[in-house]
């Protein structure tokens, strides 16, 4: 088995920064409207939280299909030896 590249283990890390930034929106939009600190920190926590569980249950629901699955192990094999690889966005010759 093969160590996850990093793009995969820094996925979680960009779900939890999507979360803080929605969460910092929310907080930020009642601090400007309110004035009120402590209102503002709520604000933050709640929306930090429930943008979190969204995100979390969105990523659970997108499970890829067989197709996807078999594109992504084609995508994961490595390159032949002497096999050039193909450039993204090249046409086939066919």
């Amino acid at each position: 088995m093969r160590t996850p590249a990093r793009r995969d283990r820094m996925k979680p890390l960009e779900l939890v920064i999507i979360s803080l930034i929605f969460g910092l929106f929310g907080g930020l939009i009642v601090l400007m409207s309110t004035r009120e600190l402590v209102l503002s920190a709520i604000s933050f926590g709640v929306s930090f939280i429930v943008s979190l569980v969204v995100i979390a249950m969105l990523v659970l629901g997108a499970k890829p299909n067989k197709a996807e699955l078999l594109d992504i192990e084609e995508q994961n094999q490595p390159v032949q030896d002497g096999a050039v690889a193909p450039e993204e966005g090249s046409s086939s010759p066919h």
